[in-house]
């Protein structure tokens, strides 16, 4: 009997135990919803991405930064068939970097770096009038605050949720970026 009362609470204290858990992922904040327009107009739900990994970048043409155009194309090849998206939103809020109307940075991504992975109409990304991805990106994230600058990274997984947030200076091939991206390859989807 008291076998089986012990065997009852252990019961009910996991399910609370998961209750709690499905409970707290759904309080975090999604950034993976609303509607963004690639870069020939196409608009696109963003929950379409649920279930990958994803990697957020806000890019520019003009920057010191733009050669990691390279690495993020070949973060995209190597990972892609696991699950791995990169999605390219470009901004012109860093020193006038990404001046260029869409069709100019579609065509600078495709013969200046080969980019095939999904790239964005150019949007705000700082500042009170930024897009809705990026209010959430940039309140969510941790740290939270304000985009610095050109090809800061956010690191989307599996569930949806933020789990990580890399600077302009940690290139695509960095070991810490590459660790966390194969970490969350590496749950279930």
């Amino acid at each position: 009997m008291l076998v089986e009362k012990i065997a009852a609470m252990l019961l009910l204290w996991s399910l609370c135990g998961m209750c709690g858990m499905v409970l707290a992922h759904a309080d975090q904040p999604q950034p993976l919803s609303g509607e963004v327009k690639k870069l020939d107009g196409t608009p696109v739900d963003l929950a379409k991405y649920k279930g990958k990994v994803v990697l957020i970048v806000n890019v520019a043409s003009r920057c010191g930064y733009t050669p990691q155009y390279t690495g993020l194309q070949k973060l995209y090849d190597t990972y892609k068939d696991k699950g791995l998206v990169v999605l390219g939103f470009p901004a012109n809020e860093f020193g006038g970097q990404e001046p260029g109307s869409d069709a100019d940075i579609a065509k600078f991504c495709s013969t200046k770096y080969g980019v095939t992975f999904d790239m964005f109409s150019k949007i705000i990304v700082k500042g009170p009038q930024k897009a809705p991805l990026y209010k959430t990106l940039t309140e969510s994230a941790t740290p939270p605050g304000e985009v610095a600058w050109n090809f800061e990274k956010f690191l989307i997984g599996r569930e949806g949720g933020i789990v990580g947030r890399y600077k302009s200076g940690v290139a695509p091939e960095d070991a810490k970026l590459i660790t966390a991206i194969e970490a969350e390859l590496g749950k279930a989807g």
